[in-house]
């Protein structure tokens, strides 16, 4: 196998606004970046992902760019982005900027001409459509809630947006179209930028034959995988990524492992890897995020394998638990209901995810254990999708309670992920000055970045560990998965075989004390654990061990 740099690497995911607060408005920067450098260094991380820095009129929290070339102004300049990509470069830090190419903002200037007129040089960089018999050309539903079509009385044809009606989506068939788009990636590799996480990619390729044609799914769903996408992303491959060895991650709703083989081969002819989201609909979240629903083990078990051992020697995996679009993942899949069962299970997930084959993403905060927030209103959210969904539920369907929303809201919304980074127990948690744009979890008096990394016993310390541990063995990087302990409940055992070396990995999902079968090891050392003292054949609540050793001869 091939061992480009992005396989031993572990990626950082930067919510700019939500970062660091430089000149105290209450809002994340670059310059907030630069000043945390030293601390990204220490954790370990190799590449720093930034959620979309470009100019926005943020209906969507910036995946709405009005102009692909010009940096947000709340978040700096690009003499300040130069800087940030400078410095991180001298810290062996590399730097992926999130490019959203399925849609732009509607206050783009492409979109601007492109509904003057029917016949203007722009119409056709967007999808228009006849109404059909005086509605809209189909069913389809927007991502955000809503109909996925959007009427423009001045030329009287509507627009496609899978997303917010403030986001139409670009059309891809038009070769001036993937000609800007590849100008645009190309613009920022010269400045000297590592690679891309592409938004919604595999969506960018639409069938022409479905625009009048209802459907029982989503809008996304029915676009996700289309037919020219594979030819798409190959021309980006031949035109920007393989001018030097990028990072490329497509986030690809909907996709299979067969196809994600395509998306993501080892012959390097498409991305890097991609983002699959079957792991994140083990609750059920992806197709209703709106309940109670927990995850079972089992599935959870069965998706994370399956895709462990398809993508062996096939394709590459990224591992992740949690980010900018999903809850935190301590209070998603751990347990926060006590201090010790929040430090226990944050640390065993983080043990369970990192010693698995792919690259590792970890999201701002994660490392210190930060967990969902306890909004009390409905004023205390900021997200779109969060407030279309409440109307959508609550007060046009009253299919939901408002105090079950709620409920559901605290558990699910993306603004569980959004709020300020916690570096110290000081004035709204270090972030800023000023009053964050984002109410701050109450927590940070105790779960911040200046107390873990002074306990050595932290959660950062594991995740500091864990980095270190994926480039010093091999294993980690190249070694087969087996699941064992299959039809287990309470423990996630895996272990991984590279050459005449053997992982075993346990980790106990559960508040309860539970057993394992320790017969298959022998001469074993402990790699990583997450209690100070282990017995064999015991799992302590939440407890994770990984066990070292050489194979029987």
């Amino acid at each position: 196998m091939n061992m480009e740099w992005w396989k031993k690497s572990v990626v950082y995911q930067i919510y700019v606004k939500s970062f660091q607060d430089s000149n105290n408005d209450g809002v994340g920067d670059l310059q907030g970046i630069i000043s945390r450098l030293d601390y990204l260094k220490t954790l370990g991380v190799d590449v720093l992902w930034l959620t979309p820095i470009f100019k926005s009129p943020n209906d969507d929290n910036g995946y709405d760019i009005s102009d692909y070339r010009s940096i947000q102004s709340e978040f700096g300049t690009m003499s300040d982005f130069e800087e940030l990509l400078d410095k991180a470069h001298q810290k062996d830090i590399k730097i992926i900027l999130d490019l959203v190419f399925n849609h732009t903002s509607d206050e783009h200037f492409w979109f601007q001409e492109s509904k003057k007129s029917k016949n203007n040089p722009y119409r056709d960089y967007y999808i228009w459509k006849e109404g059909n018999e005086g509605d809209v050309p189909n069913n389809w539903t927007s991502c955000f809630q809503g109909s996925a079509w959007e009427l423009d009385e001045k030329t009287n044809e509507y627009y496609l947006h899978l997303f917010s009606k403030k986001q139409p989506d670009l059309n891809w068939q038009n070769p001036k179209v993937r000609q800007e788009c590849i100008d645009i990636m190309n613009y920022w590799v010269d400045k000297g930028v590592d690679g891309f996480r592409l938004d919604v990619i595999n969506l960018i390729s639409k069938d022409e034959s479905q625009y009048y044609v209802d459907s029982t799914i989503k809008g996304h769903q029915v676009c996700a995988n289309g037919p020219h996408i594979h030819e798409y992303i190959q021309e980006m491959n031949q035109k920007v990524f393989s001018r030097k060895e990028l990072l490329t991650v497509g986030e690809t709703p909907a996709v299979t492992i067969e196809d994600a083989k395509k998306y993501a081969p080892l012959d390097n002819k498409e991305l890097s890897m991609v983002f699959q989201f079957e792991l994140m609909n083990v609750d059920g979240a992806e197709v209703n995020k709106w309940t109670d629903q927990r995850f079972s083990l089992k599935d959870l078990k069965q998706i994370m394998s399956r895709w462990q051992v398809g993508m062996y020697q096939q394709a590459w995996n990224s591992l992740f638990w949690n980010n900018h679009d999903q809850p935190r993942c301590v209070s998603r899949f751990g347990d926060t209901s006590s201090p010790l069962c929040h430090e226990k299970s944050a640390k065993m997930l983080a043990i369970c995810l990192h010693m698995m084959q792919g690259t590792p993403y970890i999201y701002q905060g994660e490392e210190l254990g930060m967990t969902n927030v306890p909004f009390n209103s409905l004023d205390d959210y900021r997200d779109i999708e969060t407030f279309n969904s409440y109307k959508q539920l609550v007060e046009i369907e009253k299919s939901v309670s408002h105090e079950d929303m709620l409920r559901y809201m605290r558990k699910s919304s993306r603004d569980n992920a959004r709020t300020p980074m916690q570096w110290n127990k000081e004035k709204n948690a270090g972030f800023s000055e000023h009053i964050p744009w984002i109410m701050m979890n109450p927590n940070y008096q105790t779960i911040n970045a200046e107390a873990e990394m002074k306990d050595t016993n932290s959660i950062f310390h594991t995740y500091q560990k864990l980095i270190q541990l994926r480039k010093e063995y091999e294993i980690i990087t190249l070694g087969k998965y087996e699941l064992i302990m299959k039809n287990d409940e309470n423990i996630y055992a895996y272990k991984r075989l590279y050459q005449d070396e053997e992982l075993y990995v346990y980790c106990n999902f559960t508040d309860k004390e539970v057993s394992y079968d320790a017969s298959i090891l022998n001469n074993e050392k402990v790699l990583i654990q997450n209690y100070n003292q282990h017995q064999k054949g015991i799992l302590k609540p939440y407890e994770s061990i990984v066990f070292y050793q050489k194979s029987r001869a």
